[in-house]
């Protein structure tokens, strides 16, 4: 079993930056791919990206390439998110999950540990 506790949500303004975190509780993480999700006022959780448990692989989605990048240290056994020029549209509770694999990683339906969520409001 791993929990996850994801972190580092708050108010930002439009075109601002945030920095979101996620490590695990009790686990490494280390062997898992971990992806981001959000989930806005009444819609979809939605995938946001993914990185490969190497570091060596990530997968973004079209509406936040170039402008959110995932990575991770392992050696902290943690995995951020850096979300750069954010609009309001974006404003969302952000969850991170984890997954054996890469294969898939978009896919929320893949993913077998989620965290709680961290709210991120960006205002207009």
């Amino acid at each position: 079993q791993v929990e996850l506790v994801a972190s580092g949500g708050g108010l930002v303004e439009t075109g601002g930056s945030l920095r979101l975190s996620c490590a695990p509780s009790g686990r490494t993480v280390n062997k898992f791919t971990v992806g981001w999700f959000r989930q806005g006022p009444e819609k979809e959780r939605e995938f946001v990206a993914a990185i490969s448990w190497g570091g060596d692989m990530t997968n973004e989605a079209d509406s936040v390439k170039g402008r959110f990048t995932p990575w991770r240290d392992n050696a902290k056994n943690t995995v951020y998110l850096q979300m750069d020029n954010l609009k309001p549209e974006e404003t969302a509770v952000y969850y991170c999950a984890a997954k054996s694999g890469f294969s898939g990683s978009d896919s929320r339906a893949s993913y077998s540990y989620w965290g709680q969520g961290t709210q991120v409001t960006v205002s207009s």
